[in-house]
């Protein structure tokens, strides 16, 4: 096969981190995409739709790629979250989060240009919160500012997991942004040789 370079079709600083960790070379390229839910859609169809997106939009400029698009929907009481890109939302959905489970939907796609071939994974991952104060919410968003750009307002592989009574699913990489188990996967059906 001949060598294609890796993308990465995100700016996500906590998935350029997942993927580093497999010492691959990548490049980074934030997807000039739409990222709205469609009213009609289950989180998991959402998640899935964003992350081929992601990963098409990227496409159109860069031939002979193998590129990752990701997204993650957060699910709790029949609502859909997303990022509260500031602490007011964070502290509204932790306040609306606490004491419920929410569901994760973190999808995951590889799309090689070359061959138009595109791999595609959606990981659940059930998360229990605790009874949280208003307090320990404010305490939390001060030591953990960065919690706003996290779907659901908590970073679970941070000082988040302090909020978190239980998380159940098949891989604790989902959570974080990027399902790694399944990616590597990906990577060894294409070739891709790793330690």
């Amino acid at each position: 096969m001949t060598p294609v370079a890796l993308i990465l079709a995100s700016s996500s600083r906590f998935r350029q981190a997942q993927l580093a960790n497999l010492n691959l070379p990548f490049e980074s390229v934030s997807p000039d995409a739409d990222e709205r839910s469609f009213e009609q859609e289950t989180p998991a169809q959402t998640a899935l739709r964003l992350a081929i997106l992601k990963a098409e939009t990227v496409a159109k400029t860069h031939t002979n790629h193998l590129i990752i698009g990701s997204d993650q929907v957060a699910f709790c009481q029949n609502t859909q979250l997303g990022k509260p890109m500031s602490l007011d939302k964070a502290a509204a959905t932790l306040r609306f989060t606490s004491g419920q489970d929410m569901d994760f939907y973190t999808a995951v796609v590889l799309l090689n240009t070359v061959t138009g071939r595109l791999q595609q994974h959606v990981d659940h991952t059930r998360v229990t919160m605790r009874a949280l104060s208003d307090a320990t919410i404010a305490r939390y968003l001060e030591c953990e500012p960065d919690a706003i750009y996290c779907a659901g307002g908590a970073k679970s592989e941070g000082l988040g997991q302090t909020l978190i009574e239980s998380i159940t699913t098949t891989d604790p990489n989902a959570l974080i942004g990027l399902p790694m188990l399944k990616l590597i996967g990906f990577f060894i059906n294409e070739g891709i040789v790793l330690p």
